[in-house]
């Protein structure tokens, strides 16, 4: 198509009379031409403005719309920390109104890093980690409900339970306070429970999820319906329900402790890799792929995973999407990983479902991100949301707050309601034994200094067996990589040299007894 420009470049000047809409001629005899090119492009730009203008997003009245990220300045960082560079798909990171900790590279065996909050800027090389693991450590995840209590999973099949001291680790800490034994291959994922106290779930790469009972030290119950690795574990509020995704493709609602699968998803178009439940409306949102290879969200009706209530393309690029949702302001966050965005959106429960925000941007790319609970938030600088971000090429943890930019410096109570708080609404035999109670709420107007009064006691444990559902789990468990054989090989050569002292110390006490024996035979009382 030509324009004024090329269809009179060779014209007399003063020939080219362009009217409105080319509607008149020209001395030049281009008239005819200029008129029908004109026009198809007025024609044409009128009938593809709505088309262009619609990548534009919609906005509606929302409290929420103006939310921005605000980056820590640097002294307010954590810098020089050696992060994981442990390519499995979780945060590497937690963290809780008192401490920070963060999955580190070592040789040798797995580590984290315990620090206090407060204590920001550079941290010393030799700085002291938590270190009793054999294998590399994958998930951490803190107590809601008692500060200084961290679990952790590894690839050496176990799951521990650390009490961190008051004020930080002074020197390295090898000894857990519980190891729980259960899986038979290396644990991915450890989750607690999100209104009773005590309750831990952990999956492995078995295709096992085990429900940790921590008053006794044992698993209580197994899930056993997966076929593949279990890839995320998300709760609904009272914790009635368990969602999981899985590398069978498939998306699960599941009635924890029966093992029971309530509703199953089979997602061939829509590869689900991260899985949230959005509070108490009933739905669920996952991230994944698309059939084009394009990340994507769906959201879900918790009731019928037949087919997704909508599907949404993000963008082309191949990093996984971690999910993070705010039940108190109906925010959902979607952090790349290997990217520097933050995208936000608000979720409702009248269509569109999904209203987009804004997004956060840096160029600076993200391993992982942890979050802060919403008692250790800054309340009196407006901010809902808090990431702990992970910056692995430069060994840094930058912390990003989310605020709502509001100029009274007063509580503003329609962005803080009630929110689940530090104390358990059950014990876990009253929710082993059928009950379900939502969270015990608090105010942030009042109550987000306050710490929690509970204490972990850790059981004693002398039952060497993990029998679950009539099946021991440590019996006759076949090795399965090279790491897992030299584990078993030093394990019984332990063994075999425990007994072969013990056998000897018994050998001796019989040579005694037949000595004191031939005695008594041979003394003088007995002739």
């Amino acid at each position: 198509m030509q324009g004024p420009d090329s269809t009179h470049s060779s014209c007399p000047a003063g020939s080219q009379n362009w009217g409105a809409g080319g509607q008149s001629g020209t001395a030049c005899g281009h008239s005819k031409g200029a008129r029908w090119s004109v026009g198809v492009q007025v024609m044409e730009v009128g009938w593809f403005w709505p088309l262009l203008m619609s990548w534009r997003p919609q906005y509606r009245s929302s409290k929420f719309r103006n939310v921005y990220g605000k980056v820590a300045n640097r002294e307010h960082c954590f810098d020089g920390i050696p992060i994981t560079k442990n390519v499995h798909d979780n945060h590497f990171c937690a963290v809780n109104a008192r401490f920070l900790a963060i999955v580190t590279e070592s040789a040798g065996g797995g580590s984290f890093l315990v620090i206090p909050l407060e204590q920001t800027g550079r941290i010393e090389p030799n700085y002291p980690k938590v270190c009793g693991h054999q294998g590399n450590v994958l998930d951490i995840k803190w107590n809601p409900f008692i500060d200084n209590i961290i679990a952790s999973c590894s690839e050496d099949t176990s799951v521990r339970i650390w009490e961190i001291p008051e004020g930080g680790l002074k020197r390295n800490m090898t000894e857990a306070l519980l190891e729980l034994h259960g899986h038979s291959r290396r644990v991915g994922l450890v989750e607690w429970h999100p209104t009773t106290n005590n309750i831990l779930f952990s999956a492995g790469y078995d295709y096992k999820v085990l429900i940790w009972n921590l008053d006794v030290g044992e698993p209580v119950k197994m899930i056993d319906c997966h076929t593949d690795v279990i890839l995320c574990m998300s709760f609904n509020t009272d914790g009635s329900l368990l969602t999981t995704t899985c590398k069978d493709k498939k998306l699960r609602v599941i009635e924890p402790r029966s093992g029971r699968v309530l509703q199953e998803a089979n997602c061939k178009n829509h590869r689900v890799n991260r899985v949230v439940f959005l509070g108490n409306m009933k739905r669920l949102l996952t991230t994944g792929v698309s059939r084009w290879n394009t990340r994507q969200i769906a959201l879900w009706d918790q009731e019928d995973l037949s087919m997704p209530m909508i599907e949404e393309e993000i963008d082309g690029l191949s990093g996984l999407l971690f999910p993070f949702y705010d039940a108190d302001t109906h925010m959902l966050y979607l952090a790349g990983k290997g990217d520097g965005n933050i995208r936000y959106y608000e979720i409702s429960t009248e269509k569109p479902y999904l209203s987009y925000l804004m997004e956060f941007r840096s160029p600076a790319p993200q391993k992982g991100l942890g979050v802060m609970p919403k008692h250790g938030l800054d309340v009196s600088a407006c901010e809902v949301f808090r990431f702990y971000k992970l910056v692995t090429l430069k060994g840094l943890i930058e912390p990003i707050s989310m605020i709502v930019p509001r100029r009274s410096d007063s509580y503003q109570e329609d962005i803080y309601p009630m929110t689940p708080g530090t104390e358990p609404a059950l014990t876990p035999d009253e929710w082993l034994g059928g009950i379900n109670r939502d969270p015990v709420l608090m105010s942030l107007k009042e109550g987000y200094k306050k710490s929690s009064k509970m204490v972990f006691k850790a059981p004693i444990k002398e039952k060497k067996s993990v029998v679950v559902n009539g099946i021991d789990l440590l019996e006759n468990v076949p090795p399965r990589t090279e790491n897992e054989l030299l584990r078993m090989f030093f394990r019984q050569q332990d063994e075999i040299r425990r007994l072969k002292e013990e056998l000897a110390q018994k050998d001796i006490r019989i040579r005694q007894l037949q000595l004191e024996l031939k005695n008594l035979r041979n003394s003088p009382k007995n002739c």
